[in-house]
């Protein structure tokens, strides 16, 4: 048998689901051997690839193609054409290898090649439709994604966290991760945790991905830095609001993202963890205060990265912690008290709530009222009963009246109860802010602190806090009055001052 008659066989497919091919490997395989015995053809080898030739660069079609350069076979069968290359730069080595005649010859069991003039003016349209095929395709699939993304749903498999919905067409909350991908959020948003040790930490708790295996680094980190979990879809450099439930609040989202931008020196898993590390500023220079332990005790000292010479002494930890006690039985509302204000609000609330759904009722009568006017008015128009002059006037002032109407309904809708639930929320936790004082761990006494107090600062042994929003109110009005002692001008309270009444009264 000669030389002309050597064949190397190639079959392909994009991907290893035989679902989605047209003609699997072993298919092809089958009919390009009938082919060969048929027409005689020597197979010097079988190549097998499992790769997409939409773009260049397989390794096992190229080292054919050398071997075919070095002379070992004359000729390739293939399934289709588009088997050998759907991209222009292998087409182009295809059609240059048959002009230097180091291709000989081309098979297929559904299309004819010889290497005339004709036949290669052929193989480029066979050759170039294919990459038309491709080039089309990933066209459509992307203005479908983006027609996905304009309707709110994400167009892609779900990210952890989210499972695909074939009836909605878009993502729903997966119940076994999506309590996990919350917890991520919102221990990293403490900012006691980098992205090494949050690994850890949730991988404990049992998170991982959809082939069984747990979450790596730089996948915490693309999922702390996805909008999709707050209903935000990010497509193309675009923002899209989503239809998807989210799984994190966006005030929540927006604090990882401020504390993943502060690019503040790592807190490897070697470091002890204080309790207090980068909560509290000195009082004096403005500095982070800091903690090391001499002698078995935690002490917290200005790190006095700015003023080398700043007067502020040292401070035990359990004294801060304390201190930290002493605040929240401060703030916290008593029980009968807090019980009577939680009933008023409830009743104030559903009163409110008939008094709305009886105007709601009002205004929806007078806007089908309007509705009916316009209607006569149109029907005494085409009746000739009034002018033209006539019906444009009397027409402006019902629709102005009717789009008044349309703002107080909306206004109404908008606003109507929605304070209550937070208030009802907020006494509720001044209520228990006194059980956490006695009965809470250190570490949620500190969060609960930076929950409710902002400007948190040490100064001569002196814990100081300025109360936010409503917890002001607390401070102003409520229990701080028993104890003598009044805000600052800046609105910050010294607890150590209450700290020492409360020691002299214990006494």
């Amino acid at each position: 048998m000669n030389n002309e008659t050597k064949f190397f066989l190639y079959a392909r497919k994009s991907t290893d689901d035989t679902s989605r091919q047209v003609r699997s490997i072993d298919d092809q395989i089958a009919e390009l051997q009938e082919l060969a015995e048929r027409e005689h053809l020597e197979i010097v080898e079988i190549f097998i690839e499992k790769q997409t030739a939409k773009k260049p660069g397989r390794p096992i079609f190229n080292a054919m193609l050398d071997r075919i350069e070095k002379g070992e076979a004359k000729g390739i069968l293939a399934w289709h054409p588009d088997r050998l290359s759907r991209n222009s730069v292998d087409a182009g080595k295809i059609i240059w290898f048959i002009d230097t005649k180091v291709i000989t010859a081309l098979r297929f069991p559904t299309y004819w090649f010889e290497p005339t003039a004709q036949g290669k003016f052929t193989l480029s349209i066979m050759l170039t439709q294919s990459k038309y095929y491709v080039d089309n395709l990933s066209e459509n699939i992307q203005r479908g994604q983006r027609q996905k993304v304009k309707n709110g749903l994400w167009p892609m498999m779900a990210p952890v966290g989210y499972l695909n919905d074939r009836q909605s067409r878009g993502i729903i909350p997966d119940p076994k991760r999506r309590s996990l991908i919350r917890k991520a959020f919102e221990l990293y948003a403490t900012g006691d945790y980098t992205i090494d040790r949050l690994q850890e930490k949730v991988n404990e708790l049992g998170l991982i991905a959809r082939n069984g295996e747990p979450l790596c680094r730089a996948q915490y980190h693309r999922i702390l830095q996805n909008p999709i979990y707050c209903g935000i879809i990010n497509y193309g450099g675009a923002y899209h609001e989503g239809k998807h439930e989210p799984l994190v609040t966006k005030s929540l989202f927006d604090k990882v993202q401020e504390i993943m931008a502060r690019k503040s020196k790592p807190k490897t898993p070697e470091l002890k963890p204080y309790l207090y590390r980068g909560v509290f500023r000195c009082g004096e220079c403005g500095c982070f205060v800091t903690t090391e332990t001499q002698k078995g005790n935690n002490y917290l000292r200005c790190s006095k990265r700015v003023k080398k010479d700043c007067s502020q002494p040292y401070m035990r930890e359990e004294i801060l912690s304390e201190q930290v006690a002493d605040y929240l039985r401060c703030i916290a509302l008593p029980i009968e008290t807090a019980d009577w204000m939680i009933s008023e609000l409830q009743i104030e609330r559903d009163t409110e709530t008939a008094s709305r759904q009886k105007a709601m009722h009002s205004m929806q009568a007078q806007l089908q009222e309007s509705d009916e006017k316009l209607d006569l008015l149109m029907n005494a128009y085409l009746d000739k009963s009034i002018s033209l002059d006539e019906y444009k006037n009397a027409k402006t002032r019902l629709v102005n009246e009717k789009q008044e109407l349309k703002d107080k309904k909306t206004a109404l809708e908008a606003n109507g109860g929605n304070w209550f639930e937070p208030a009802i929320r907020f006494v509720k936790a001044a209520k228990t802010t006194g059980f956490l004082a006695e009965t809470g761990t250190d570490e949620e006494k500190r969060d609960f602190l930076k929950k409710v107090g902002s400007n948190l600062t040490i100064r001569n042994r002196h814990l100081s806090v300025n109360p936010r929003g409503a917890w002001k109110l607390v401070v102003d009005q409520g229990s701080f009055a028993q104890h003598n002692t009044a805000p600052s001008h800046d609105g910050a309270v010294s607890v150590g001052e209450i700290h020492q009444n409360l020691q002299k009264r214990r006494r």
